[in-house]
């Protein structure tokens, strides 16, 4: 699996141009009443072209200004959250998360790349016409960012966590407590392969692909910046719908119950 603001001015009626006038202007004056027909229309035309350019704008303003501060379109290139999500998936994020709402376990986040998880990205060359428009479209929100510096992976421990793996039934447990992971890992998968122990750092996020044996998360990133850990200023926000394939459309609930005898840490 991926400015100033400007208030749009208010739409109105257009001002009449002081040169023109009504049928009967143009009769009171002398002029032929037909020769006030051309222009009439002319002016018409404009009025029209200046409200769709200002409906344009603000649409492609309130866009903008959707995407950045409430919600945020990204497609999955990968299978590493597979069966939850699907290659091809586009997914709606949440952007209050994690400035006004918090991060809890159990949530899929989008995140930036903290340094080393993915290869180096190279957008795929559609010519100068064609990448100016897919970078625009997708800067005002019309298309979904790719996920070429963003990852998605589930939240499994939060600042203080202490995450290890694996008890003697082969689970992962959250602060001494033993998860049931049951609802959202593939069908098949171990809940890890390897063994780990970890305290989540302050600001700092645990987090595995739900597709445990095809994902490269916190756990094989260890070596790299940030230790494995994922830093709170780094996440995008939270996924919580997918919108596309119609067909497989859905709202992506965090599994609450999972977590639900985790203690504090």
């Amino acid at each position: 699996m991926t400015s100033a603001e400007r208030r749009p001015e208010p739409e109105g009626i257009p001002d009449p141009d002081p040169t023109e006038g009504s049928a009967a202007d143009v009769r009171s004056s002398g002029v032929p009443a037909h020769a006030a027909g051309p222009r009439a229309r002319s002016g018409g035309g404009l009025g029209l072209l200046r409200e769709t350019a200002i409906i344009v704008i603000s649409a492609l303003v309130l866009s903008w200004l959707i995407k950045t501060f409430l919600v945020q379109a990204f497609y999955i290139p990968s299978s590493s959250m597979e069966d939850t999500l699907q290659v091809g998936d586009r997914v709606m994020v949440s952007r209050l998360v994690p400035d006004a709402l918090d991060v809890n376990r159990g949530d899929v986040v989008v995140f930036k790349d903290p340094g080393g998880w993915l290869p180096p990205y190279q957008a795929p060359d559609r010519g100068p016409v064609g990448n100016a428009a897919r970078d625009a479209a997708t800067f005002v929100g019309l298309l979904p960012q790719d996920t070429g510096e963003h990852l998605i992976k589930r939240v499994i421990g939060t600042p203080g966590d202490t995450v290890v793996c694996c008890d003697a039934e082969g689970s992962v447990s959250v602060n001494g407590v033993a998860i049931d992971e049951t609802p959202y890992i593939a069908p098949g998968s171990q809940p890890s392969e390897t063994e780990f122990e970890h305290v989540v750092p302050a600001d700092m996020l645990f987090v595995m692909g739900d597709n445990r044996q095809n994902s490269k998360d916190s756990r094989y990133n260890t070596g790299n910046p940030g230790g494995g850990f994922v830093p709170m200023g780094n996440v995008v926000g939270s996924a919580f719908v997918i919108v596309w394939p119609f067909g497989d459309a859905r709202v992506l609930r965090n599994p609450g119950d999972v977590f639900a005898e985790v203690p504090e840490p």
